[in-house]
């Protein structure tokens, strides 16, 4: 991958990150406190269900390293500004969606390095250190998610108003940002994308199907009503795209591992139609 496609993909993710945090105020956080059992499944279900699906999916299937890394990597990566569309659009919980985006991005901090080390050590069959900075990673994801998302929200704060006004464009720019970076990186490595499609395709759409069904059905087990389900479902099974396609291109400095991002990318907008059309016939209401 060229450095200039990688400053693409971090100033792409910074402009996605930002237009999250438009949405988002200090209010999405004290939500932690009166809606703790949604939340707490919410994280449950995107932190520690979603990599282990990633894992038995990658181990079941017997996927090649490069496959194997992918899943864990995207697995390893909170669901984005996407899942708070597709939940909104779903007739979801959309203030929990956002605050569960928002506090899977600070936790990711701490949970990628941990996951992407683990999968590349296990699946890579390296015995010596493997080529990833923990405190890199850090700074990384502080630089393109958290410090975006707190201009947004210091924009939210200052200019209610203009921020409101922004939430629609930057959401749409996001998501075409997200399609050309997909474009972007399905280009950079088309000698092999091909090689890797049909292997890459299956995984990739077991894991969205799987986890979303596993998220709604953890919320319904839970007793937490049918919106709050949603934006779970929708949380856990839509992971951030864009962020895996970054780590995997700057902090792997691998193409190849984007592979599963990057056409995760395009099955993913296929399931979650599916939800808003099921859920729009459907008639399902939210409940108090």
């Amino acid at each position: 991958m060229t450095s200039t496609l990688g400053i693409i993909l971090a100033v792409s993710l910074m402009i996605i990150m930002f237009g999250m945090g438009l949405s988002l105020t200090i209010n999405d956080f004290k939500r932690v406190l009166i809606y703790p059992k949604a939340v707490f499944i919410g994280l449950v279900s995107q932190i520690i269900i979603l990599p282990l699906i990633g894992y038995l999916i990658a181990v079941g299937l017997d996927l090649s390293p490069t496959i194997a890394v992918g899943i864990m990597l995207l697995a390893a990566s909170p669901g984005g500004a996407t899942s708070n569309i597709l939940t909104h659009l779903a007739k979801g919980d959309l203030a929990l969606s956002v605050s569960l985006t928002a506090i899977a991005s600070v936790l990711s901090i701490i949970t990628i390095p941990i996951i992407v080390q683990f999968a590349l050590t296990h699946f890579t069959d390296q015995t010596q250190e493997v080529s990833i900075d923990a405190l890199t990673m850090f700074k990384q994801l502080f630089i393109m998610v958290l410090f975006p998302v707190g201009i947004g929200m210091f924009i939210k704060a200052k200019l209610h108003d203009f921020a409101t006004k922004m939430e629609k464009p930057v959401n749409i720019a996001s998501a075409l940002i997200f399609v050309l970076v997909i474009i972007g990186v399905v280009f950079s490595i088309r000698d092999v994308f091909m090689d890797y499609l049909s292997e890459a395709g299956v995984p990739s759409i077991i894991l969205n199907i799987s986890t979303m069904v596993i998220g709604f059905l953890l919320a319904i087990m839970f007793k937490l009503n049918k919106a709050q389900a949603i934006s779970i479902s929708i949380g856990t099974g839509i992971q951030n795209g864009t962020l895996a396609i970054t780590l995997a291109t700057i902090a792997l400095n691998n193409a190849e591992y984007s592979i599963v991002p990057a056409v995760y990318g395009l099955l993913m907008f296929f399931t979650g139609g599916l939800i808003i059309f099921l859920r729009k016939p459907l008639g399902v209401m939210e409940k108090d």
